[in-house]
């Protein structure tokens, strides 16, 4: 057998996080916790349909529905459940939920993104718009008292508990109308255990994204009450958080929003963080905390397909596997017999044609094994060629100073680092100190880094990163920027070309009509435009899974650049500058074009210098010429030129042995 591709080990597969294995391998999992208060069940005019009512409930709850929707198709292992709280309907014995806390209702447990479920809930929302008592008669709000937002998040706990896997990122939306929950003399009291139960939920790998609807009529004013309960997630400030005063920021998730922006809000928020790995962190000997590490550019894929085997009856999912067979015995090769192997050296001496040859007459490439035969090695030789036996981690090797990076010293996309409680408790707080200090002394931590038991040892630069909070409100976390580091090998001088310079009043002119079109808040959202081809092919998948008709005229592409408002903006600022563009005389220069690169002649039959074969002869060092050069010397002097190496030697002596130099 021959194993060519001796780098390549088959459970790669396993272990590589790209693309799909990486989606499918870590589940996402959402809670719905949404509030069933009154106020949410207060009936008004929906303006997107005629004679129909709407309340907050239903809006939240379509919010769901069309995120569940999306899951179906772009996380088909990820779970959702829907939680109401606030309400009077209880869970039967026996069903999931029975035992969570009163005045807390699971609709949907936690599980699997099924169509039929999805189904179910958009019958719900379809007979609540023709009746718009039915959300009131089926969930029963509470009209005397409100639950503890305390009992609220235990119950969210046992349910995560229950239905989420535990390597799944957990997270809850906690969806509310209702500022101040808890007034009175007993609101410290609830306040407090809010915020105890809250941090259980945190140490559990939970996190708790609050999506507040506010409007007009009732405004929300997040300070009294749940900035008092909900945690930063910005690390720098963990050191101020105290049990007693509030939090000094309220979380970067947060979304006070209109209620109809609701669903934009979801869909921006659900894009699941998931860890690109999760690594110890080497700081000193015996001193490790725990980071996780997350891309920050992504390629969204269409999903894989899957083939299926049609039975007559029914369609069951095909499965595929790889197998090695042994054409000598025609039976499949045992897994842990296969070795990985590679050519080494110069090509055998039995081997056909001149390389043979030459090599075996010149003594050059000799190995250490016999010729014709290859270099084997077992699958765990080979990864530990790769690793250098190093486990999974990152290594601190030193500081430098920040301006020792170089621009083009980035030459891959990097990956942002975050501490990782739950695998070394304190690491949040090493992590903050290391990060102020090499903020404050404007520094660069050089490290060794092997993110993947399958993946090759880099040096990489640790840039760090303070909070940042731009005009549109966008937030830059603090965190580190772990970059890769190019090896000499990775650099190459490309080739400068120098153009032609834009005069001032040219430019000028250019400004006037782009500061027309500038992207609101001077920042492109890329959140807010979704890849055309992938959502028009979502689209289609949706409308078949859940048996609607789709429309393609109905599809809305947002990145078709809106030619009327352009033109009505800067269409008269372009034709100017479209005009001063023609007048300008350096912008009608065209750049002569660069010479072309003629091929080489070929140097097949070009008889060599002989003045350098005299010399290499009288030097008794012909040996050193190439079969080539020696068999073209003698071509050109009319020798014969069969025979070896040293035929050919002696052949070109004796010539110009009768032939001195005059």
């Amino acid at each position: 057998m021959a194993y060519e591709d001796w780098n390549k080990i088959e459970d790669e597969e396993d272990e590589e996080l790209q693309d799909y294995s990486l989606f499918e391998g870590k589940r996402d999992v959402i809670l719905f916790c949404i509030d069933c208060s009154p106020s949410m069940l207060e009936m008004r005019e929906d303006e997107r349909y005629e004679d129909v009512q709407t309340c907050n409930l239903m809006i939240a709850l379509e919010a769901a529905m069309q995120i569940q929707k999306r899951k179906v198709l772009v996380g088909p292992n990820d779970a959702v459940g829907i939680m109401l709280f606030n309400t009077t309907k209880r869970n039967e014995s026996g069903e999931a939920g029975a035992d969570i806390k009163k005045g807390t209702y699971v609709y949907q447990p936690i599980a699997t993104i099924d169509a039929p479920k999805v189904m179910e809930l958009i019958r719900l929302l379809d007979e609540a718009r023709e009746n718009p008592d039915l959300l009131k008669e089926t969930f029963p709000p509470m009209t005397d008292k409100r639950v503890p937002v305390g009992d609220v998040f235990t119950s969210c706990n046992w349910v995560m508990r229950d239905g989420a896997p535990k390597t799944a990122t957990k997270r809850i939306f906690y969806i509310t109308d209702e500022d101040d929950p808890h007034p009175g003399p007993s609101g410290h009291r609830l306040m407090t255990s809010a915020r105890t139960t809250l941090i259980d939920l945190v140490q559990a790998g939970v996190t708790v994204e609050p999506f507040f609807i506010s409007t007009d009529e009732k405004p929300f004013d997040p300070t009294k009450f749940y900035s008092s309960v909900l945690l930063p997630t910005n690390i720098t400030d963990l050191d101020e958080i105290s049990d007693e005063g509030p939090a000094p920021i309220l979380p970067e998730s947060i979304s006070i929003t209109r209620v109809e922006e609701l669903l934009a809000q979801m869909r921006f928020h659900e894009v699941p963080k998931r860890a690109l790995f999760s690594v110890p962190f080497t700081l000193a000997p015996d001193f490790v905390i725990g980071v996780k590490g997350y891309g920050l550019i992504t390629e969204q894929k269409k999903g894989s397909y899957r083939y299926f085997a049609d039975l007559g009856d029914r369609m069951e999912p095909v499965t595929s596997r790889t197998a090695y067979v042994d054409e000598d015995r025609d039976a499949e090769a045992d897994k842990a017999e296969i070795l990985y192997g590679m050519d080494l050296g110069a090509p055998s001496a039995d081997a056909d044609g001149e390389d043979a040859q030459d090599a075996a007459d010149s003594g050059v490439g000799s190995r250490a094994v016999q010729l014709g035969s290859k270099v084997f090695y077992t699958a765990d030789e080979v990864r530990s060629f790769r690793t250098l036996g190093l486990e999974p981690g990152i290594k601190l090797l030193g500081f430098k100073d920040r301006s020792e990076l170089a621009f083009e010293d980035n030459v891959k996309h990097s990956v942002f680092i975050y501490p990782d409680e739950m695998t070394y408790s304190g690491s949040k707080r090493t992590f903050t100190a290391l990060l102020k200090t090499m903020i404050k002394k404007r520094k660069i931590a050089i490290v060794l880094a092997l993110t993947r038991r399958n993946a090759s040892p880099i040096f990489c630069a640790v840039l760090p990163q303070a909070e940042k909070v731009d005009e549109s409100g966008w937030r830059e976390p603090p965190g580190f920027h772990l970059i890769p580091l190019p090896f000499a090998d990775d650099i190459r001088a490309a080739p400068l070309s120098k153009g032609f310079r834009a005069s001032e009043e040219l430019v000028e002119t250019a400004r006037r009509w782009i500061e027309k079109l500038k992207v609101k808040n001077g920042s492109y959202p890329p959140d807010s435009y979704p890849n055309p081809a992938l959502a028009y092919h979502n689209a289609q998948l949706e409308a078949s899974a859940f048996r609607e008709d789709f429309d393609p005229e109905a599809f809305e592409d947002l990145t078709v650049p809106k030619h009327d408002m352009i033109h009505k903006r800067a269409g008269k600022l372009m034709q100017e500058w479209k005009q001063e563009l023609l007048e300008d005389e350096t912008a009608n220069i065209v750049a002569a074009p660069p010479p072309s690169r003629k091929r080489k002649a070929d140097t097949q039959d070009v008889a060599v210098d002989e003045d350098e074969v005299r010399r290499l002869h009288d030097k008794e060092q012909l040996h050193k010429l190439r079969v080539e050069d020696l068999k073209n010397f003698l071509k050109s002097k009319s020798e014969p030129v069969s025979g070896k190496k040293g035929d050919l030697v002696q052949r070109v002596s004796d010539w110009l042995d009768a032939h001195p130099r005059v």
